[in-house]
């Protein structure tokens, strides 16, 4: 799993800043995990998270934002609350889940959402 700051942001997932239409630059679906150190609905995805990263390695790209260090970065995406997680299907628009979702609604989302299997 990789933290992303801004200017990862940009470069990896979409740049903000230039474009107001969604436009994904990864190439695999993606989700990424807005959470803050002290957040302990975060501590409690993040665990679950590393293993979906390990479970779907090369599917899925997993990432995180620390919301603390990235306010900006929030504010561009309206977190208001934490955790919430980014859904980001390769060529659909993203979908975001707030809290703590249990592994098997994770899985579900990859499956459903991000469709892989």
């Amino acid at each position: 799993m990789e933290h992303l700051t801004r200017e990862t942001f940009k470069e990896k997932i979409f740049d903000y800043e230039k474009n107001t239409e969604w436009n994904y630059k990864g190439t695999l679906p993606a989700i990424i995990d807005f959470y803050a150190d002290w957040c302990g609905p975060c501590k409690m995805v993040a665990p679950v998270l590393a293993e979906l990263s390990a479970e779907y390695e090369g599917r899925v790209a997993i990432y995180k934002v620390n919301t603390d260090q990235e306010p900006e970065l929030s504010g561009a995406f309206g977190i208001q609350s934490i955790p919430s997680i980014l859904f980001i299907p390769k060529d659909e628009k993203p979908s975001m889940a707030a809290g703590a979702l249990p592994k098997k609604a994770l899985q579900d989302i990859i499956r459903d959402v991000l469709k892989v299997n």
